[in-house]
């Protein structure tokens, strides 16, 4: 089977060379990188002699999350494509093999799993805290995910994460594609459908990419707002799905490994980063009763805000 892999690119430099030489050394044969760039003016046209790779350029004001990564999987015609992000780099030459022989498992009902997301694992300069988290939303233990898991894993059983996600192309499209004009979060949005709708979601832990970010306390707060007016804005997948128990156990968990690890200092830092992270998740959740102003303080896109209010007074 043919695959396509899926990049949209905004400046990428030592990252994104990484990931193409690692894709160029893939087990399983890739059959070209499709590459969405933000901005030309950034772009190094010496990335295009590391691997076949086809190039669409797109101005920034231009890019959404969902429909920039559904334009190029327009552009391709594989029966497989691999969403990635420009700096996840695959840990080592079987992740494509891997996502592939996810994307043929079985549901326990016989469900066709319509997607397969990768284990993403720290960096060298990640965090304690950030690198347990990682183990905590990615672990060493596959699975695959269907409505039935939704009394035990809540808004979990929709978790997928476009970082690394392989799609069936021809079931992807025949679903709509990614929700256009989003935020953020169109990789849970489709799993969330999709699996309301019968399909199955596939963790696949053997295919691993190294991918993280040591994010601030206000960073934290942006991604978090961004997240839960993602959810906002689509009650029909996430509406009576439970979240907040999620992030509270991910805390209880993170602080009982820093007191086994002896890292009693990180607790502070710990408790200070989750308050700013359940603060941008509840201000995301209310952004409609928000002004303007401190919804674009908020926010870790600011295009996005101001295409719709721009669209509001049209």
């Amino acid at each position: 089977m043919m695959v396509d892999v899926i990049v949209p690119a905004y400046k990428p430099g030592k990252k994104f060379k990484q990931l193409l030489t690692m894709l160029a050394a893939q087990s399983y044969p890739i059959h070209k990188v499709i590459v969405v760039n933000t901005e030309k003016a950034y772009w190094d046209k010496e990335f295009e002699q590391m691997i076949d790779m086809e190039v669409h350029h797109i101005a920034k004001e231009e890019f959404d999350h969902g429909a920039t990564r559904h334009l190029a999987i327009e552009y391709s015609q594989a029966e497989i494509v691999i969403c990635m992000t420009d700096d996840a780099v695959p840990a080592d030459r079987r992740l494509v093999q891997e996502l592939v022989d996810g994307l043929n498992w079985k549901g326990p009902h016989g469900e066709t799993v319509i997607e397969a997301y990768a284990r993403q694992l720290p960096d060298k300069d990640c965090s304690l805290v950030e690198a347990y988290t990682r183990s905590f939303n990615y672990p060493e233990q596959s699975r695959v995910k269907t409505k039935d898991d939704l009394k035990e894993l809540g808004i979990k059983t929709f978790f997928a994460s476009n970082v690394c996600c392989a799609y069936w192309r021809e079931l992807y499209l025949s679903r709509g594609g990614f929700i256009r004009e989003t935020i953020f979060n169109e990789d849970m949005i489709f799993a969330g459908k999709a699996i309301q709708a019968g399909y199955a979601v596939a963790y696949a832990a053997g295919a691993r990419v190294t991918h993280s970010h040591n994010y601030n306390c206000l960073q934290q707060l942006r991604r978090n707002f961004d997240l839960a007016v993602s959810q906002a804005d689509h009650p029909e997948v996430f509406k009576g799905i439970r979240s907040e128990s999620e992030g509270i156990r991910l805390v209880k968990q993170s602080a009982s490994y820093l007191i086994r690890r002896g890292r009693f200092y990180l607790l502070p830092d710990l408790v200070l980063k989750s308050g700013f992270k359940y603060l941008g998740y509840r201000l995301g959740k209310s952004y409609k009763r928000l002004p303007k102003k401190l919804v674009m303080m908020c926010t870790m896109n600011p295009d996005f805000w101001k295409k719709r209010y721009m669209e509001e007074r049209l």
